[in-house]
């Protein structure tokens, strides 16, 4: 009896191992499954030659070159437009007319006052000639004579200014008539029938026909890049093949209210640039060092510094490398420290990347790594 129990206490131990390396080895497959080695596909760029230029674009519109801002040199309230805006003018043509009455009125009476002075000039000389006589016969004295000359002196100077009082009166009715002093087309009314405008008040715009120019406005980072005479590219929104050579003519002296600063590239004749098209000046700016460029998608952030992650092609792991930005771009990142020509940079998912992460390239960045691995095998055998 005994002996039957001892055999069924061992058989009992026997089962209890066997489960209990089965679950050993159960686990031991399950470990190995879960530390199973992940390779994440990335996409990558690779790190182009380091650029020793930067492009800067700017748009503006296309204007000419002389606008001439017309307005009356007299103050009344105009009567008359007779153009409108597109129109050609010419010189001589009149633009727009102010109420002359008052004007008339003053010719007038600048012409009743030179009469008068007339009649005063005649009247002195009568009395002058008559005093010359008298002195002649001795009846009258010198002092009578030479009274009587200054009084027609003063009279022929009274008419004098009568004359030109007549003449001012009637410049003030030609002025009336606000005309064009060269060939251009009207850009812009800025004021209109029944409006009473001073001296001087622009009422009309004329664009003078000739050269015609475009102006930029360019911030103050960039300002001094652009000097009196820098050969620049004119392209126009209107059509896409149209390029221009373009100079700076003008650069402004000062900053107006949006910190900006007026620049004015002159284009040469062409029939197909008319104004107030959109263009838009390229020019080049000579970098103090040279930049690299990444998409904004391969920048990141660790430990409070800007990184980039680089894969090791031969490796097939990335490493993360601090960067020094120098400005963000519409095309992306420009780099001034950190990379090189070469380098293979992680352009999507960098959330995901950590330290000596197994990554597998795909598409031609990982043809381009097989290509160099076997190459480098070959050295080696070699």
């Amino acid at each position: 009896m005994v002996s039957l129990t001892t055999n069924t206490l061992r058989a009992a131990a026997g089962a209890v191992l066997i489960a209990a390396l089965g679950l050993g080895l159960s686990g031991c497959n399950e470990k190995k499954e879960e530390t199973a080695e992940v390779i994440r596909p990335v996409k990558v760029v690779e790190i182009a030659q380091a650029d020793t230029t930067r492009k800067l674009d700017y748009s503006g519109a296309v204007r000419a070159r002389t606008e001439m801002n017309l307005g009356f040199r007299i103050n009344g309230k105009i009567v008359e437009r007779k153009v409108d805006i597109g129109q050609r003018v010419k010189p001589g043509d009149v633009l727009a007319r102010i109420d002359a009455t008052d004007y008339t009125l003053a010719v007038r009476r600048s012409q009743a006052t030179l009469d008068s002075a007339e009649k005063q000039v005649q009247t002195a000389e009568l009395a002058r000639n008559r005093a010359q006589a008298l002195f002649d016969k001795n009846v009258t004295s010198k002092s009578q004579l030479e009274q009587a000359e200054l009084s027609y002196e003063q009279a022929v100077s009274s008419r004098d200014s009568a004359v030109s009082a007549l003449t001012e009166a009637k410049n003030q009715v030609a002025y009336a008539d606000l005309a064009s002093d060269m060939n251009g087309i009207v850009t812009s009314i800025n004021a209109d029938v029944g409006q009473v405008v001073a001296s001087g008040t622009p009422v009309v715009t004329v664009a003078v026909d000739g050269e015609k120019e475009v102006q930029v406005a360019v911030p103050e980072m960039d300002i001094a890049q652009f000097k009196v005479g820098k050969d620049v590219k004119a392209r126009f929104w209107s059509d896409s093949a149209l390029v221009l050579d373009g100079k700076v003519r003008e650069v402004s002296g000062s900053a107006d209210q949006s910190r900006t600063f007026a620049v004015r590239v002159s284009l040469p004749a062409d029939q197909r640039v008319l104004l107030g098209m959109t263009a838009t000046i390229e020019a080049f700016a000579d970098n103090t060092q040279p930049f690299v460029s990444i998409p904004l998608s391969a920048l990141a952030q660790k430990d409070g510094k800007q990184i980039v992650w680089l894969v090791d092609r031969s490796a097939g792991t990335v490493h993360s490398r601090a960067v020094k930005v120098a400005d963000f771009a519409d095309d992306g990142v420009r780099v001034a420290d950190g990379l090189k020509a070469g380098d293979v940079v992680v352009a999507a998912g960098t959330q995901f990347m950590t330290e000596n992460m197994k990554v597998k390239l795909s598409g031609a960045a990982a043809q381009q790594a097989t290509a160099e691995t076997k190459a480098a095998s070959a050295d080696i055998v070699r």
